[in-house]
């Protein structure tokens, strides 16, 4: 049995394109429960995984959706180059410490997730309930993953430069 893959996807284009995504996701939706089965949008060649699962629109543009296993980020951004957007995804899948956001803009993807040495940065204190973390205690983990994932994207985008209108790493 796989492990889920929790996801949130926002697309940013056109309002009227933004409505064709819209109309894909739910049609998604809909195939999804008669067929009861994972879904991919028609122009994505069957075969590669990366289905959607309970796919649930909301807000406009906002979609929450499962995967098996790991995100589905290669599929978001066939759909957006199919569409000319850009998206923001966020995924969690905690069984196999999987946490992340991945960015396509510009016709630029950028990955960044947390990986098993950010996840031992913490560590729960059974005593007394909570986690301890640079001296401090969290009632939830969650917010040392937010902590640990907004530190990874502010220095991932400190570390580029812009010469020349190219980018330098």
């Amino acid at each position: 049995m796989p492990k889920w893959c929790n996801n949130t996807v926002v697309f940013e284009g056109s309002p009227e394109t933004i409505e064709q995504i819209n109309k894909l996701f739910k049609s998604m939706a809909e195939q999804e429960q008669n067929e009861e089965c994972g879904q991919l949008p028609d122009f994505i060649e069957d075969g590669n995984g990366g289905y959607f699962f309970e796919i649930y629109e909301s807000d406009t543009a906002v979609f929450n959706y499962q995967t098996k296993w790991s995100p589905n980020t290669e599929v978001l951004q066939a759909i957006a180059e199919h569409y000319n957007v850009d998206f923001v995804q966020d995924y969690e899948e905690l069984g196999n410490c999987v946490y992340g956001r991945a960015t396509f803009a510009d016709k630029l993807l950028t990955d960044i997730c947390l990986d098993f040495e950010d996840f031992n940065k913490y560590h729960f204190d059974e005593d007394k309930g909570y986690y301890y973390f640079e001296k401090e205690f969290y009632e939830l983990d969650y917010d040392i993953w937010e902590i640990l994932l907004k530190r990874k994207i502010e220095n991932h985008f400190s570390n580029i430069k812009i010469q020349n209108n190219e980018i330098i790493r």
